[in-house]
């Protein structure tokens, strides 16, 4: 399996390269030349396969350059109960007739991101070793990617991690888990801006090709295509814990920022997955929301954000969202590479004459939660099942309700447990003791190692140069 750029400018390359790589040379992201298809018959031997398993039967798929033997150690090591807290790894729970929750926030950092992170880390390693390399990582949170790369991260060799996060704008829980790290390989910096604007930095510095190769630049967010491929898996297991039969379709509601979870769903339907719809469901910043429901793109300036009580999806600016437009175009590289020129400089883009192949063809569908929305939707839930939801999830909870079809089946993805967000839980159903893993207690009250800076790439490329040598001339 080779590897090529949304905008066509970057030779085929290895999975390993890709994996180190983060954002195309061309500015482009990293997609295989074509997803591998599934029958009948494969399905029904993944169906009883347990997560390990399944997850090695698909990504042996994608990742072809690395031997089967490494390539299981490093997925065993990775989805373990000691680390996800059973051997479901993603447990399905009903929460009423044809609803579930994925509950995909078991991992270390109570979040979703930990599914994929922790397998990041891992084979991050792995591939520095054999290449006998080392890796910059820079990054950029909306608050749950950047403590999942952390502690994936976290004293492995080779590695040092600079992330990024949107000064004041993460809740308290988020920040206590990034900022109270002692890792020297970890660098937490506060930007005096919005996730978008951290985002353009990382990407600014990606595209700097000398910056690039002089320091080992790579990256965690869900560009890294090794973050899309780890979460394809759980959509798998996902379908196959609430049917008994090929014959049967679910929806997926996946609560959306930066398109990476659902894009990973996209790709699992293309493989062949039996998927009937791909809900995306959006909070106040619903450009993602506009798109699918009318075609057009306009992604919002930074100072047009909204700064929400579901923070992670405070994004304007949604890259993964790429990945599916190169495919929505019949891969026309060039077209993908002008449009997304535009959106660098604010331009949005029209593709309403599409809307048929969005919704149809590729199984799309779109909504918007607000903030009283996920309020009443926690509250509901509390009440009348007991269950206690994040804001993110209940905004993918209240989306799939809402546009739910007689008979359809929903399942929603889980972002993160509900202590994460205690202010807006308690917002929501009043003051009551929100159970919390017993490794985060005390969390808030550690000391804190975080710098702020200005809204500016040359002062995070100086953060850079002052802790990693640069390569020789």
């Amino acid at each position: 399996m080779k590897y090529i750029s949304t905008r066509g400018q970057t030779a085929p390359m290895d999975f390993s390269d890709v994996l180190l790589m983060g954002l195309a040379p061309d500015g482009g992201l990293m997609l295989p030349e074509h997803y591998p298809t599934v029958d009948g018959a494969v399905l029904d031997e993944w169906r009883t396969l347990s997560y390990p398993e399944l997850a090695l039967a698909i990504m042996q798929r994608f990742a072809t350059d690395i031997p089967y033997a490494d390539l299981k150690d490093i997925i065993d090591r990775t989805y373990t109960a000691d680390i996800f807290g059973s051997d479901d790894i993603v447990p399905v729970r009903k929460l009423e007739d044809n609803l579930y929750i994925l509950g995909l926030s078991n991992g270390p950092t109570l979040a979703f991101k930990d599914v994929a992170m922790q397998f990041l880390g891992n084979a991050f390693e792995y591939v520095l070793r054999r290449k006998e390399a080392r890796i910059t990582i820079i990054g950029a949170t909306s608050g749950d990617t950047g403590s999942a790369a952390e502690y994936a991260l976290r004293g492995k060799e080779n590695v040092e991690v600079f992330m990024l996060s949107p000064h004041g704008k993460m809740s308290e829980f988020q920040r206590a888990q990034m900022y109270s790290l002692t890792d020297d390989n970890i660098h937490n910096i506060a930007i005096d801006g919005m996730f978008d604007d951290c985002q353009d930095i990382v990407k600014a510095l990606q595209q700097d090709a000398d910056f690039k190769a002089q320091y080992d630049l790579g990256t965690v967010n869900s560009i890294n295509w090794g973050r899309i491929l780890a979460q394809i898996v759980y959509y798998f297991k996902a379908y196959f814990a609430v049917t008994t039969s090929n014959d049967e379709k679910v929806s997926f509601s996946v609560p959306s920022g930066n398109f990476g979870n659902i894009c990973a769903g996209h790709i699992a339907r293309e493989m062949g997955l039996p998927v009937e719809r791909l809900i995306v469901a959006t909070n106040e910043n619903d450009v993602l929301n506009d798109f699918f429901n009318q075609g057009a793109y306009q992604p919002r300036p930074t100072e047009k954000t909204y700064v929400t009580s579901s923070p992670s999806m405070d994004i304007s600016k949604a890259s993964n969202f790429e990945r599916f437009v190169y495919l929505l175009l019949d891969k026309d590289s060039a077209r993908v590479h002008e449009l997304f020129d535009g959106v660098k400089s604010g331009q949005g883009f029209d593709l309403s004459d599409l809307m048929e192949a969005v919704n149809t063809r590729y199984g799309f569908a779109a909504g918007k939660s607000t903030h009283s929305d996920r309020l009443n939707t926690i509250k509901a839930l509390y009440e009348q099942h007991g269950e206690l939801v994040d804001p993110h999830t209940a905004d993918g909870i209240k989306v799939a309700k809402e546009l739910q079809r007689e008979g359809e089946v929903i399942i929603c993805a889980e972002t993160a447990l509900p202590v994460k967000f205690a202010d807006t839980i308690v917002e929501a159903v009043g003051q009551i003791d929100i159970e919390r893993p017993a490794h985060t207690e005390g969390l808030e009250s550690l000391p804190q190692h975080v710098i702020v800076l200005n809204n500016d790439a040359a002062l995070v490329a100086k953060q850079i140069r002052q802790h990693v040598e640069p390569n020789p001339a």
